[in-house]
């Protein structure tokens, strides 16, 4: 039996990996803020702890899954929600790894959660794991965040970095947030519709996580998307189209900028993102197409 130590294991991610690995009989323990609630969402026989503190040095776990961090477009980037983005990632991972670094039996492997904001504004360039950053604050967060889960990779432990792009699927994400115009009838591009979207089932998401934590000769960083980036313009539409709405109603650049000033800019530009080096690992992509990935998440049913 694998045994699982996950952070943001409540989130939207998270919850449905773990979901996914106690089928498949893993012993879960889920760091989380809020250990009662917590435990009300997940599995049947998690195990839910408060603090790393709770854990002895000589506890073991096989895996580590690093998936915590507030949801980064949810609100105007002012200098406490910063500090908040920065706490839930950044800290958050030093802690995880210090501990794995005293821990009597470090785990075989340590996965943690990026994004393709550490990219940056890159325009219409094709991004690989290779590509330099557009130096923002997506990138300093996403750097930094990285930075520190690579600490683990420096003593030894296998560390794999998953820059995810955008999660399609039931119940939550950035696909639940744009519903509502589009099912009223006044849905459309954000802004002028030309940045790219690089985005991912989170199923193809969770089977790339379980690939990678089991495949011993892998590490470094992944791109987790899709291998057929969008632009917003053929997002609209194609959310239009599956929906059976129209999406003719662009949200203005002024309007988004006004309301979300710096952190705007995420919604406003993109990154067209492949997945290289998952690809070149074998990883078969279930969801290729973005209608096929929408038809699912939006499908009388929640899958993973």
């Amino acid at each position: 039996m694998q045994r699982y130590l996950v952070t943001g294991g409540t989130g939207f991610v998270g919850r449905a990996l773990c979901q996914r690995l106690a089928e498949r009989g893993a012993e879960l323990t889920v760091l989380s803020r809020d250990p009662r609630r917590a435990s009300g969402l997940l599995p049947a026989g998690t195990r839910t702890i408060g603090s790393l503190d709770q854990l002895s040095a000589m506890e073991h776990f096989d895996v580590v899954l690093n998936l915590a961090g507030e949801p980064i477009a949810d609100k105007r980037w002012s200098v406490g929600r910063k500090r908040v983005l920065e706490a839930s990632r950044i800290e958050l991972t030093r802690h995880l790894v210090r501990w794995m670094l005293a821990s009597s039996k470090p785990p075989r492997v340590f996965v943690s959660a990026s994004a393709i904001g550490y990219y940056g504004d890159q325009g219409e360039q094709t991004v690989t794991e290779d590509s330099p950053p557009h130096c923002e604050y997506s990138h300093e967060l996403c750097a930094a965040w990285e930075a520190a889960a690579l600490r683990a990779a420096s003593s030894g432990i296998r560390t794999v970095i998953l820059r995810i792009g955008l999660v399609v699927a039931p119940g939550g994400g950035f696909l639940a947030r744009m519903l509502l115009p589009f099912r009223l009838g006044v849905g459309g591009p954000i802004g002028n519709g030309r940045q790219w979207m690089s985005w991912i089932h989170r199923r193809d998401l969770l089977r790339l996580i379980e690939l990678l934590s089991e495949r011993e000769e892998l590490a470094g960083v992944f791109n987790a998307t899709a291998p057929t980036p969008v632009t917003g313009r053929q997002f609209a539409h194609t959310l239009g189209r599956v929906l059976h709405r129209p999406a003719i109603l662009p949200i203005p650049a002024l309007v988004l900028r006004i309301a979300f000033g710096e952190m705007s800019r995420l919604l406003l530009t993109g990154q067209r993102v492949f997945p290289v080096r998952a690809e070149a690992a074998g990883f078969e992509f279930e969801f290729r197409d973005l209608e096929s990935a929408l038809r699912d998440a939006l499908a009388d049913r929640a899958p993973a």
